[in-house]
């Protein structure tokens, strides 16, 4: 058989492999599964791509790879749950690394335009997301301040960035031997990737999430076309595509549009304060049991504080323990609750939670009013009635799990302070909410010890 022809169909399989897997990613049942079809896809694609360069002397590729993968795997094992989004953020950061070394590598004296192009798009793209993902990484993290970092002349400064990195590419198209421009395009555009995060604040880290990713795989199909590798520019336009699509349902989720996020920020929609008419009324998990004792429909709606607290496996005991005393229990998952896509699926999915409990926020809404319980566990922004009944709210129009909506409601939380979005919540102050302080996990574990007794 034709070796080119071993080649091709390597790739072939490789892509296929990414599709299915990324088919296979769309559901909880079957992410893992998944997962690790992607992988060996990914894996086929190396040792293709390495024969088709005809490389002979792998040793120096092999010990990257056992180095690299060692790495990986620690990193994987090691990070807590809460630290996630940082990983990830860190993970698209490295991709956009790779695709610009990759497109600084493909330049060539024999050049053609289409391909002086394709390394200039590699390279802006990948130098974007490389600082754009740490930037993230830092708000999240809280390295960094989470709120919006603003300052006079902003756009200004954008503007000169954007007229700089198109005039440097422009030029380096026309003189590839003059590499100044090209350390310029460079320059510019890890300057522009900080420049273009730091606007956003925290509360909209999920999106910029999803939109970083995308960029990922943008600037890696860039630099597949740039040394013309087939598979690689599958693999980019999924993940370019996918993580367009991730980014337009979560901008959804927050009732925002995309230049929305990117220009504006909470702090630039709204800062009136409102008033909230009520009182806080507290309440222990001693007395929280009766009324659990006597529901026979209750909804868990998690957030980033039972992400804190690593409490998903006391939920999940909880849950069992309601169900065995005649409860029909279910999980209110709103699309940016913590702060990563998919967040609190993971979490749960981790303690084993059946995926059929899960339900979506278009799911769970129309069921509120029959839940005789609704557990709010340290989310915040993803339950604020204000997004429905406060029009000065900076996030008016918002899509929220209507939890105000149960005929009992249960807020777990270590004190009064604000959300990720510093915005107040007008919940704690409803009729029918019950404030219980405390860490999540130990007001749960004394919920499971009065339930099993």
């Amino acid at each position: 058989m034709d070796f080119s022809v071993v080649i091709s169909l390597g790739y072939v399989v490789a892509s296929g492999l990414f599709i299915f897997g990324l088919k296979m990613l769309g559901s909880p049942a079957t992410a893992r599964k998944g997962n690790m079809i992607s992988a060996v896809g990914m894996l086929i694609a190396i040792v293709v791509a390495l024969l088709d360069q005809g490389i002979v002397e792998f040793q120096w590729i092999l010990g990257g790879m056992v180095v690299g993968g060692a790495i990986g795997a620690i990193a994987a094992r090691a990070v807590a749950m809460t630290s996630m989004p940082e990983m990830v953020a860190l993970f698209n950061g490295l991709g956009g690394a790779a695709s610009l070394l990759v497109g600084w590598a493909a330049l060539a004296p024999d050049a053609t335009t289409f391909t002086l192009v394709t390394i200039v798009l590699s390279i802006l793209i990948g130098g974007i997301t490389l600082t754009g993902s740490l930037i993230a990484y830092g708000k999240l993290s809280e390295k960094l301040a989470s709120g919006a970092i603003t300052f006079t002349g902003q756009q200004i400064v954008n503007t000169l960035i954007i007229a700089g990195v198109v005039g440097s590419a422009v030029m380096f198209c026309i003189e590839p031997a003059n590499t100044s421009w090209l350390y310029a395009v460079i320059g510019l555009s890890l300057v522009f990737g900080i420049m273009v995060v730091i606007p956003i604040g925290g509360a909209d880290m999920p999106v910029v999430i999803s939109l970083l990713n995308s960029y990922s795989g943008l600037a890696a199909c860039a630099a597949g076309f740039a040394i013309d590798n087939n598979v690689l520019i599958v693999a980019g336009s999924l993940v370019g595509a996918s993580g367009i699509i991730l980014t337009q349902i979560m901008c959804k989720a927050m009732n925002r549009s995309l230049s929305n996020v990117l220009f504006s920020g909470f702090a630039s929609v709204s800062n009136e304060v409102t008033e909230i008419d009520g009182e806080i009324k507290p309440i222990n998990a001693e007395d929280a049991y009766y009324i659990l004792e006597a529901a026979t429909n209750v909804a868990i709606i998690p957030g980033y504080g039972m992400a804190v607290a690593q409490a998903q496996h006391v939920v999940k005991e909880l849950a069992d323990l309601l169900e065995a005393n005649g409860a029909e229990v279910n999980f209110g998952i709103h699309p940016v609750a913590g702060r990563m896509p998919g967040h609190m699926n993971v979490l749960l999915a981790e303690a084993d939670v059946p995926y059929d409990q899960l339900l979506e926020m278009d799911e769970i809404n129309p069921r509120m009013e029959s839940v005789d319980v609704a557990i709010v566990i340290g989310a915040n922004d993803v339950v604020n009635p204000a997004a429905r009944e406060i029009e000065s709210s900076p996030i008016y129009g918002m899509p929220v799990i209507n939890v105000a909506d149960a005929r009992t409601v249960f807020v777990l939380k270590r004190s009064m302070a604000s959300g990720f979005a510093g915005i107040e919540n007008p919940l704690f102050y409803k009729e029918n909410t019950r404030m219980i302080f405390g860490d999540a996990k130990e007001t749960l574990s004394k919920l499971v010890r009065e339930l099993a007794g």
